[in-house]
């Protein structure tokens, strides 16, 4: 079996991300060749070719996508080991939530306030972050616990604990036809020749085709649906960053959405815990859900 160490891993991805040895070895810090020398020797080592060379500059190799994909994967989790053994060592430290900007607001100051109500409890404090970063977040050791949203975030390495389910509703410029309408469907705002619906990032950082504008964050969103530029489907809760200029109308066949709170699989943290039966008893406390 091959070891690596996190210096040589560090130094691949650089190079994997600058596609040039010159600028991978100025943001290491380092000269250019021992940086050209640790990377032919993990070659070596490894017995592939991770790096195709020439004139113009360099380029993964199906193996070098491989190995940055887990390289990065690996600093991650030595980056977040470091960050909790920190912050473990810390008895009065708060313990971090994060959450994407406006989602769930409501179920989010509930639960803060009984948490809060818990004798003993440890207190909470709130990352906000925008759409998708949960789960770096909560990898990297930055947050303890998070927010987030069955279907569409990404819960893998994470427990859960299910809090709501609730339907989603299309926002849209107060002045559209559609936004009189009393509910509508996924038909009805999927081709909507001057209002073409944002586009999310996946998973991976990509976007989706189609011709509506790419958004990442709420506040870019928001103002683009107030100029009339585009419309969104969210979860109903979400609603609590609502423009005036916005209307809500719901999307009746839109799959419905689970809001779950996440951890790391494998936490031992008594104050997460903690938290997760907060959560637990907030959820079996409330009415059934019509959404």
């Amino acid at each position: 079996m091959v070891d690596l160490e996190t210096r040589e891993l560090r130094y691949f991805v650089a190079v994997a991300e600058e596609l040039h040895f010159g600028r991978a070895a100025d943001r290491l810090g380092i000269a250019q060749p021992p940086l050209s020398r640790a990377i032919r020797l993990l070659e070596r080592r490894l017995g592939v070719q991770l790096l195709d060379r020439d004139r113009r500059g360099v380029a993964l190799t199906e193996a070098g996508r491989v190995l940055h994909r887990e390289a990065a994967a690996a600093l991650d989790a030595v980056a977040a080991a470091a960050r909790r053994t920190r912050r473990a060592a810390d008895p009065k430290r708060p313990l971090v939530l994060v959450t994407k900007a406006g989602a769930s607001h409501e179920l989010l100051r509930r639960l803060l306030d009984t948490q809060a109500e818990e004798p003993g409890a440890v207190p909470v404090e709130v990352l906000l972050c925008e759409v998708g970063e949960q789960a770096r977040l909560l990898r990297d050791g930055h947050a303890d616990v998070a927010l987030m949203h069955r279907p569409y975030d990404d819960l893998a390495g994470c427990d859960t604990e299910d809090l709501h389910v609730e339907g989603q509703v299309a926002i849209l410029p107060a002045g559209h036809p559609l936004a009189s309408r009393e509910q509508l469907t996924l038909a009805d705002v999927s081709d909507v020749p001057d209002l073409p619906i944002a586009r999310w990032p996946r998973l991976d950082g990509t976007y989706p085709d189609g011709p509506g504008p790419e958004v990442r964050t709420q506040s870019k969103l928001a103002q683009l649906v107030a100029l009339g530029r585009t419309l969104l489907v969210i979860p109903a809760s979400s609603r609590a960053w609502q423009w005036p200029e916005h209307v809500a109308v719901p999307v009746v066949d839109a799959p419905s959405v689970t809001t779950v709170l996440a951890w790391p699989s494998g936490s031992n943290s008594l104050a997460v815990a903690a938290l997760v039966r907060s959560a637990a008893a907030l959820r079996d406390a409330a009415p059934p859900s019509h959404a």
